[in-house]
């Protein structure tokens, strides 16, 4: 389903949708178009984009990319999928009980998840917030035990 979707190939085409999305959530969607679980993700964001498209843009990034490192860095995007929200080039972060706000780790149980996080995302954001609460039940919200190595 990622051939539905916007698929970013160059570091400048990251860079010119997070500076001129404006007023719209640009969902950053990092993975692999060969991994099952990034496949589904992007069917369900496939599906649901048409629903969310007054205020949400979709973009697929490749992470094994040389060129896309520095966000992989940036971001310490280990697991996938990983989404990053932006609003007016600004990160935007979301509280859902995990100890990572910068990303959403993992794949959305149901469409109706994915729309109703990326609209508390656009209401926050329209009011000048810059991390929201999840809105999600903790239930639906995937949980990732973080291993550190060497300690």
């Amino acid at each position: 389903m990622s051939y539905l979707l916007q698929t970013l190939t160059k570091k400048q085409e990251i860079d010119c949708a997070i500076r001129d999305t404006i007023d719209k959530v640009l969902v950053l969607r990092f993975g692999r178009a060969s991994d099952a679980v990034c496949l589904q993700l992007d069917d369900l964001l496939a599906k649901s984009s048409r629903e969310v498209s007054k205020f949400v843009d979709v973009a697929l990034v490749d992470i094994d990319s040389e060129d896309f490192q520095v966000y992989v860095k940036y971001f310490d995007i280990t697991l996938i999928p990983s989404i990053v929200f932006f609003f007016n080039a600004h990160h935007m972060k979301m509280d859902s009980g995990t100890a990572d706000h910068t990303k959403w780790i993992g794949s959305f149980q149901r469409k109706q998840d994915f729309i109703d996080v990326v609209e508390a995302i656009y209401r926050g954001a329209m009011k000048g917030k810059l991390i929201v609460n999840c809105p999600l039940p903790p239930e639906r919200i995937p949980r990732y035990q973080l291993l550190f190595k060497d300690i």
